[in-house]
């Protein structure tokens, strides 16, 4: 039985002769030309020039792609034969895998560094919803409330803006009083302050309502590249070029402790969630008594050193270092589980550590140039009524809990934002 119609063998000879006249089988081209019965005068302009290696072409993709489709298919079948238990298990373990459900585009350059722009999407969907503008040099860093209602952004033009998701996104605040360009910025615990690190080598408290600076900590040498708030608002961190990491009060702006070890700039600081305490002990043999349950107990920093350093905040001693990058660390995000670390690099991939080992268990190629930033989504839901406070370190959840969400962001050089779902 034929499975090509008349019309379909007409073509397939003919694009088969002017492949063999085309590549100067003489004989062969005579030979089909004569069994074949087909009239045709080869013609470089023709639409048969080209198609069978256009078809053969395509052939070899649509083989790939099934074969893909089929590793993927395999995969997804395990996962539905396990037990519902197992499936639950298998997403609160949750980490990035390639392909990123989502690849946003739309910036024109790298982010968080050189595009003066804040652009938001629907995570969800992927789809492009508005950009702010307001600032005029570079972006360098972003953070919604807790709530999701306001976004804190900073720029090398000196200002710190906040923006109003329910009022259209107007620009409702722009604080002032960095002398040189600010690099980072985060809402301390119950939203009503903000904290924000600069080139000119300060730490700064906002007041969000007033529009007002509180107070001004100093001590690094050199550029303060990143800073962040504990999840009680007790302590603050902060990374610099002058290689150190330090600890501060924010109530008094006293240091609290220096912590000394990586041979370059320190990028990136974050408090390690209590939820990760029994893993980190493991880790650095430190005896579980239980005993310590307060945020800000641990910290992990990442350097241009290539290598990631978890330390005790408490004594300031190094418990781990974690190598394996081939360039700069960026950014680093602790698992909701708090079994885990994920950290972004400038050698492309975002790595995932094993806390308990500190192995490197994963390596994702993420993106086609440095990864500037990662970052977990969260969400929020109400469990009652508590006091919120942010820098006098008393109950900050003003009645709702952060509940994470299996949903993975990362930026880079490349311009492009991934988004990374299960």
């Amino acid at each position: 039985m034929a499975l090509l119609s008349d019309r379909q063998k007409e073509e397939l000879h003919k694009s088969m002769l002017e492949y063999l006249h085309a590549n100067n089988f003489t004989s062969a081209y005579n030979a089909l030309k004569e069994d074949s019965g087909v009239e045709y005068t080869p013609d470089p302009k023709a639409k048969y020039a080209g198609l069978l290696e256009k078809k053969w072409t395509s052939v070899i993709r649509l083989q790939k792609k099934i074969m893909d489709l089929e590793t993927r298919n395999a995969s997804l079948q395990e996962e539905l034969s396990l037990a519902p238990s197992k499936r639950a298990a298998m997403q609160a373990d949750w980490v990035p895998r390639a392909p990123a459900a989502h690849v946003l585009t739309g910036h024109r350059q790298s982010i968080t560094r050189e595009d003066a722009t804040v652009k938001i999407w629907d995570w969800e969907t992927g789809e492009f919803e508005r950009t702010l503008k307001g600032h005029q040099k570079g972006v360098n860093d972003v953070e919604f409330d807790h709530k999701g209602h306001l976004l804190v952004t900073c720029s090398s033009d000196l200002f710190i803006k906040i923006w109003d998701s329910e009022n259209e996104w107007k620009n409702v605040k722009t604080l002032t009083g960095h002398d040189h360009a600010v690099s980072s910025a985060r809402f301390m615990p119950g939203d009503q302050f903000i904290v924000s690190a600069s080139w000119d080598h300060s730490i700064r408290i906002f007041d969000v309502a007033a529009g007002h600076l509180v107070r001004t900590i100093t001590g690094h040498t050199d550029w303060v590249r990143h800073v962040v708030p504990s999840d009680d608002g007790r302590l603050l961190a902060s990374a610099s070029k002058d290689q150190t990491a330090r600890l501060w009060d924010p109530l008094t702006g006293e240091l609290k402790m220096e912590l000394r070890g990586h041979d370059h700039q320190v990028e990136v600081v974050v408090f390690a969630p209590v939820a990760s305490y029994n893993a980190i002990r493991e880790l650095a043999g430190v005896p579980n008594t239980d005993r310590v349950k307060r945020p800000g107990a641990y910290v992990a920093t990442g350097s241009r050193d290539k290598t990631i350093k978890l330390w005790d905040t408490q004594s300031g001693q190094l418990l781990k270092n974690l190598a394996g990058h081939d360039n700069w660390v960026r950014a680093l995000v602790f698992h909701p589980s708090g079994k885990l670390l994920l950290s972004a690099s400038d050698d492309k991939t975002i790595r995932i550590w094993e806390l308990s080992t500190g192995r490197c268990m994963k390596t994702v190629e993420a993106h086609t140039h440095f990864v500037a930033t990662i970052t977990w989504g969260r969400q929020r839901v109400s469990v009652g009524s508590s006091k919120a406070n942010g820098t006098d370190g008393t109950d900050s959840k003003s009645g709702e809990t952060e509940k994470l969400v299996n949903v993975v962001a990362s930026a880079g050089v490349d311009q492009i934002v991934k988004i990374w779902l299960p």
